[in-house]
């Protein structure tokens, strides 16, 4: 808690006496308790769809007269081009400002939105948003002035916040005299009741407050006061600018002074100590030149949008700064720059409340995990290179330090602390990485470890509907890739048969949950692999298929698993995991096994002495904290039972994914979460589970080459033939051989090491085996045929 908000006295005294050093140091540690070391900023494109207004504010420079010649307002043609001149340079918003209502007192612009074919500005201004996102993709920010509550919700169908700015809630500016004096969209009432209004329609919102146009500092407390009543009421007001009255000629203020920079240093300091920790309090960048660490040092934690296109159109005299530039003088203040979208992290990670469904759509994809935007081009599964990480911070922070040296002691990290390491940027994200992976060579050595095995996906025919999966299908139709399919005994036996004879020690077997099959089904497929190739080893049935199994018998699944240990089995994948964190679970495969199920199917494996792996499927609809709980679950289920081998975590391949394509879901994660699943996954299970792998199918080669130089020290399985992948649209192949695998290995200058399922080394005669394959013949999928129904 900051120690000025303790005293007995009004926060609002203490504000106007307390000296400016306090205050900046009370407001700064305020700021660092709610974000951190980062400094967020939008990356937008800037258009100005209309100068005219029917106000006359007396500092403005960008509300004009009608003048012969020069259109009222730009065209869908202008304004495309500007939207995509900012697509191109990786903008993400498109900010729209105008004049208010400027028909109401120009014939001009009424003549010339009769033209456009619209009765309003703010009509045309819902039109050009809506073209604006559709045609580009951008994400539009409207700053029409006061609206209508209908005009609010029109607008929110097409961008993703609105805004407008208080300015002050000092009604006696508007007297004559004042700098609002004629200008009856400035009347403090009426602003206020369209910011309350965008509350009662969820629309997250912009506001903020400019300084040094006539008001006392208690004035401005007062408005600072008024914006934070309507935040506790409606939660919707995601950002708070502090903007400084900058003198421009030609205005009746041309000869004003300006406020101060200590005058300004106070009010964001105050900005913070009334607004609390978690509101975003922005000063524009360009508007304060060369004194980035002191508006820092006050309590900001964003500096607005920021384009690499357009001037600032409202302060034409003060340029952007290069991105790059307020990047590296962020970092000198010790904060990391980030970008975010319009809509801020919050608003972003619960769409459905605060966005329009097209809207919302449009935002997931451009997210990143933590609802910010994405950080790169990159996505599981795609062949796009990864990128290399951007370091500018000169230290790292301290309390993650400790965080990663508690965990690589193998003590038990807080859910809280797994959050801190997943959303490590910069100089912390080496740090984690390079902890992880001296803590991988600590445990497991120089070694990476691989398997020649062969998937067999025995039918894609499912009656469950996980809304992630690509690959099942119904009984008789076809959908996404590829027709149903349910594979005979003699082609399992087949595939098995080439697998061994092609070197490998081991079958996966998994498939989609076929409405027709039974626990003997599954215990039929054991027998007959044991029986064709009595030393394969048969990794078979995640959990989901084991319960379900279990179920068509009546059996327990203890029961269930002892059958099917006696037919064959030897290990169980631990996939159908996904997240084990039942909120997101009810969202992406409400019908599936629970976490608790899961994990006790697991249990049970263990106590009969079936080890098997554990997984995780992320990047979709789930946030950090699912991750936390996720290896937590596992990594105490470990502590019990020590029965797990490793873990895999897979990222979510997006392209052909239902959930994605219904525009419900990320496009997986970051290439930087990506490689700190693998990280923090070393450091948060250590000591308990001991191998991390890394999917190349999902990676590609080099993303897990990568990887394995951030805690993971295995590359898994050749695999043969990978569909489910391949189904949700990877285009990283079905096969990757022995000699591919130990060249990227050597490649990295570590040591190759073909192991088994149970991390031993193979015998000399399977690895000779495997270097020698022949090509696979051609896979026979059996197309379906009736069974004898479950139960």
């Amino acid at each position: 808690m900051c120690p000025m908000n303790e005293s007995p006295i009004p926060l609002e005294d203490r504000l106007q006496q307390a000296p400016l050093s306090e205050l900046l140091s009370a407001a700064a540690a305020l700021r660092d308790e709610g974000h951190g070391r980062l400094m967020s900023y939008s990356r937008k494109v800037f258009i100005p769809l209309t100068h005219l207004c029917r106000d006359v504010c007396h500092y403005c420079t960008f509300a004009q007269r009608p003048r012969a010649g020069r259109p009222a307002y730009l065209s869908p043609e202008q304004v495309l081009g500007i939207a995509r001149a900012g697509a191109a340079a990786g903008c993400t918003e498109a900010l729209f400002t105008l004049g208010d209502k400027p028909e109401l007192r120009y014939r001009a612009a009424r003549e010339a939105l009769q033209a456009l074919g619209h009765e309003t500005t703010i009509g045309y201004l819902r039109a050009m948003c809506e073209l604006v996102l559709r045609e580009t993709g951008l994400l539009p920010h409207a700053n029409p002035g006061v609206m209508t509550r209908q005009e609010i919700a029109d607008l929110r169908l097409v961008t993703a916040s609105q805004g407008i700015m208080l300015e002050t809630t000092s009604a006696r500016l508007c007297e004559p005299g004042g700098v609002h004096h004629g200008s009856p969209d400035k009347d403090p009432a009426v602003r206020l009741e369209t910011i309350r209004l965008a509350g009662e329609l969820k629309v997250p919102f912009t506001t903020g407050i400019l300084i040094g146009i006539g008001e006392t500092r208690a004035e401005r407390l007062d408005s600072l006061r008024a914006i934070a009543d309507l935040h506790a009421r409606y939660g919707h007001i995601q950002e708070v600018i502090i903007q400084n009255f900058r003198a421009k000629p030609g205005t009746k203020r041309a000869g004003a002074p300006e406020p101060d920079l200590d005058d300004l240093l106070w009010t964001i300091a105050a900005a913070r100590l009334v607004l609390g920790p978690d509101m975003n309090i922005q000063a524009p960048p360009n508007l304060s030149p060369g004194v980035y660490q002191r508006l820092v040092a006050a309590g900001l934690n964003d500096w607005g949008g920021v384009s690499p296109v357009t001037p600032d159109h409202v302060n034409p005299e003060a340029p952007w700064p290069a991105i790059v530039e307020l990047a590296q003088r962020t970092a000198e203040t010790g904060k990391l720059l980030v970008n975010r979208l319009p809509v801020y992290p919050a608003y972003a990670r619960a769409p459905d409340t605060w966005l329009a469904p097209e809207v919302a759509t449009r935002v997931r994809r451009m997210s990143d995990a933590d609802g910010l935007a994405r950080d790169d081009d990159w996505a599981p599964g795609s062949t796009t290179p990864p990128p290399r990480p951007q370091v500018l911070l000169a230290a790292v922070d301290p309390q993650l330090s400790r965080m990663v040296e508690r965990a690589a002691s193998g003590g038990r990290l807080e859910h809280g602390e797994i959050v801190r390491l997943f959303a490590a940027r910069d100089a912390d994200y080496v740090h984690v990485t390079g902890a992880a992976d001296a803590l991988r060579r600590a445990v497991s050595g120089d070694v990476v470890r691989y398997v020649v095995n062969r998937n067999i996906n025995y039918t894609n025919i499912c009656y469950f509907r996980c809304r992630f999966c690509a690959f099942s299908k119904g009984k008789t139709h076809e959908e996404l890739r590829g027709a149903p399919y349910d594979l005979g005994l003699e082609e399992i036996t087949r595939r098995a048969v080439e697998a061994w004879e092609r070197g490998a020690t081991e079958v996966c077997l998994q498939g989609g949950i076929h409405p027709d099959y039974t626990g003997e089904t599954y215990a039929a497929i054991c027998r007959a692999i044991k029986t064709a190739v009595p030393g394969m080893h048969i990794h078979a049935f995640s959990p989901l298929e084991v319960t379900q199994g279990a179920a068509t018998l009546n059996q327990t699944v203890q029961t269930f698993l002892a059958t099917l240990q006696e037919g064959g089995l030897g290990t169980l994948p631990g996939t159908a995991a996904e997240i084990l964190d039942d909120e997101v679970r009810a969202i992406i495969c409400p019908d599936k096994v629970n976490t608790a199920q899961w994990l006790d199917v697991a249990r049970t494996a263990h106590g009969l002495g079936l080890r098997t792996t554990s997984t995780i499927m992320y990047g979709h609809v789930e946030t950090p904290l699912s991750w936390a709980r996720h290896l937590l679950a596992l990594r105490d289920l470990q502590a019990e039972t020590g029965g797990f081998t490793e873990f895999v975590p897979l990222p979510f391949v997006h392209m052909e994914a239902p959930m994605y394509l219904h525009g419900r879901a990320r496009k997986g994660p970051t290439f930087r979460e990506a490689v700190l699943m693998h990280a923090v996954a070393r450091l948060a299970l250590h000591p308990h589970i001991t191998n991390i792998q890394t999917s190349w199918v999902k990676m590609g080669p080099s993303g897990a080459a990568i990887c394995l130089k951030a805690g993971a020290n295995d590359l898994g399985g050749t695999l043969m033939n990978e569909s489910i992948s391949r189904a949700a649209g990877t285009q990283h192949g079905q096969e990757f051989p022995p000699a591919a695998m130990e060249a990227l290995i050597r490649s990295i200058g570590r040591t190759p090491q073909q192991r088994d399922t149970l991390y031993r080394p193979v015998p000399e005669e399977r690895r000779a085996a495997s270097f020698t394959a022949a090509e696979l013949a051609p896979i026979v999928l059996t197309p379906p045929r009736k069974r004898v129904a479950a139960g």
